[in-house]
């Protein structure tokens, strides 16, 4: 039996570019099935008869189109020009039995197990998935490439052959075609695992390209501080979109440091964006004078100059239809530390699963070849410079500290137990109360990239009312 596995780029919910792209396929005529990546990720079209229309007819034409094929789509099977969804069924090709289902269940009697589930990205999971299917029979994973609301599909695809081993595994994020050949049972593929760094950039510019690409967007807009998270958005955005179409915009206050003005200059320069410098110390001392009548330099005011600059970008953003990138951290997501319509405005945060420590690294890995992040951004310290001598660390924890916490509190897991069975208790606490007490912050935060299994902007959600912490 001659297999043509296929991982496609596909559109989430635009069936026209994921007909033309199958259609567009060299099929090797001579394959006994071809088998597609399932397209269906989002389940909230359901009961909505546009969108059931245009799977019917997405499907009506993928069976008229190969008619005379042996074709499967995810759990979709297409014999003779008719469908039938085959999840948890078996299906016979040459007197081979094929089994195909979105699940794995390595008891399973047949020939060939098609597992036919997109798997979303997320960091250092994939290799373990790989190995860690125990399969007893010749064994297919289909995945394919997309951005689905926060969750990046990064296709590697792959086949293992009854004895285990590994046959192949398709590219991270980009489109691949071959015939699988099981005959060879001692053939044995190494699983050659990218660098996280690169893969994290992959998958973030890949999400920044196709959500403005998906919600109409040529342009983007941010706002440059001259602190580390702005610059690697601003980078991220430039390697996605073209430098051309990237929109800084520089803001500064009376607080402003004339090192943080210089390094946002460097950074335009070295990735040639857009840049426009808009400072907001007139509009500060106008509301101060005709609605605050007095100054008391307490968090009010802090957050007002954030406020401010939010208006200004979200000014940019509406006239202009650019995509106003946030700029927030997952450290800082996790501790409240920004202003609600202020810096956490936007409308896509492509760093928002990324701690503070993963920032610095994704930035250094950026420069490896040579600099576009400035060393002076990378090795100052952290500040929101909204007061005099203003640091991250007044507030929070050391970001060494905070994100291991993060981790082990969020991603991991770990019982509090456990927690202080590593960590000092004031600490610990301390962290905790604000990951809790911040909540209802992240409840009204934009849509970012999903890079961990439990991400605040997408499972993870902790209840706002409460007195546990």
């Amino acid at each position: 039996m001659k297999i043509q596995l296929i991982q496609l780029k596909y559109k989430c919910n635009d069936f026209q570019y994921n007909y033309e792209n199958i259609i567009s396929q060299n099929i090797n005529n001579e394959a006994d099935l071809i088998i597609f990546p399932e397209i269906e990720n989002s389940d909230n079209f359901e009961f909505d008869s546009n969108y059931n229309s245009a799977k019917d007819d997405f499907y009506r034409k993928i069976c008229n189109y190969f008619s005379d094929k042996n074709l499967l789509i995810g759990t979709n099977f297409i014999k003779n020009g008719s469908l039938e969804n085959v999840n948890n069924c078996s299906i016979d090709i040459l007197n081979n039995k094929i089994y195909i289902s979105k699940n794995y269940d390595e008891d399973v009697e047949c020939d060939l197990y098609i597992l036919a589930e997109n798997k979303y990205y997320t960091m250092n999971s994939y290799s373990d998935f790989v190995e860690n299917i125990g399969n007893k029979h010749n064994f297919i994973h289909t995945n394919a490439i997309m951005l689905d609301e926060e969750n990046v599909y990064t296709g590697q695809s792959f086949v293992k052959n009854k004895n285990g081993n590994i046959n192949s595994v398709y590219p991270f994020l980009e489109e691949f075609s071959s015939i699988i050949d099981f005959s060879d049972t001692n053939n044995v593929v190494d699983y050659k695992k990218l660098n996280l760094m690169e893969e994290i950039f992959k998958v973030t510019t890949f999400a920044i390209k196709e959500y403005c690409e998906n919600c109409g967007f040529k342009q983007v807009v941010l706002g440059l501080s001259g602190g580390i998270d702005s610059a690697l958005v601003a980078t991220l955005a430039a390697y996605a979109i073209g430098k051309e179409n990237v929109y800084a915009i520089m803001l500064p206050s009376k607080y402003s440091s004339e090192g943080s003005i210089k390094d946002a200059e460097k950074l335009v320069s070295n990735l040639g964006i857009n840049v426009e410098t808009i400072p907001i110390k007139s509009l500060f001392e106008i509301f101060m004078t005709d609605v605050a009548k007095e100054s008391k330099m307490d968090l009010a005011e802090e957050n007002l100059q954030s406020r401010l600059r939010a208006i200004i970008l979200m000014f940019n953003s509406n006239r202009f239809n650019r995509l106003l990138l946030s700029t927030g951290n997952k450290s800082e997501v996790a501790c409240g530390y920004g202003t609600l319509y202020g810096d956490m405005c936007g409308g896509f945060n492509p760093i928002a699963d990324l701690t503070k420590t993963k920032v610095y690294e994704l930035s250094n890995w950026i420069n490896r070849d040579k600099e576009v992040i400035s060393k002076e951004i990378i090795e100052k310290e952290p500040s929101a410079e909204l007061k005099p001598n203003q640091k991250d660390s007044d507030s929070l924890p050391k970001y060494e500290l905070l994100d291991k916490i993060i981790v082990d509190y969020v991603e991991n897991q770990l019982s509090y137990e456990d927690l202080l069975n590593k960590y000092n208790k004031s600490e610990l606490d301390k962290t905790l109360k604000l990951i809790h007490r911040a909540q209802f912050k992240r409840n009204q935060a934009c849509l970012g990239v999903r890079l961990t299994d439990n991400a605040f902007c997408s499972n993870i959600k902790y209840p706002i009312m409460q007195k546990i912490y």
